[in-house]
C-alpha cells in the first residue's frame, strides 16, 4: 500500500511539472503569435481549458494541453485565443482575424 502510494505521489509530482513547462511553453507561444499580429496580451498569462490523452502523428500517447488566454487589438476590449499543445508541441495558436474596417456608404 506505501509503494503504491508513493508511486501515485510520484506520477503527480511528474503531471505538475510537465504542466509547468507546458503552461510557459503555451505562454510563449501566445506572447509570439501576439506580438506578429501587433496585439497586446493581457494579464500575460495563459489558464487551462482542458487537458486529455491523445496522440501524435507517430502514435505516441501524450497529453493534449488547450491553454485559454486574452488579448487586445485596440486597448479597449478583450478577445479570446488559445494555444493547443500535443506533448510539448505547439500544435494551433488562435489569435483570430482583426475585422476588416467598416465602410458606410449612403449611396
Amino acid at each position: 500500500m506505501e509503494i503504491a502510494s508513493l508511486f501515485l505521489l510520484a506520477v503527480l509530482a511528474w503531471l505538475w511539472l510537465d504542466s509547468l513547462k507546458a503552461r510557459e511553453i503555451g505562454m510563449q507561444a501566445a506572447r509570439r503569435a501576439c506580438d506578429a499580429e501587433g496585439m497586446q496580451l493581457l494579464d500575460d498569462t495563459v489558464s487551462i481549458a482542458s487537458i486529455k490523452p491523445s496522440r501524435d502523428d507517430d502514435g505516441q500517447m501524450a497529453l493534449r494541453r488547450v491553454y485559454e488566454f486574452e488579448y487586445s487589438d485596440t486597448g479597449d476590449d478583450r478577445r479570446r485565443g488559445s494555444v493547443v499543445l500535443l506533448g510539448h508541441a505547439v500544435i494551433v495558436v488562435n489569435v483570430g482575424a482583426r475585422p476588416p474596417p467598416v465602410s458606410l456608404s449612403l449611396y
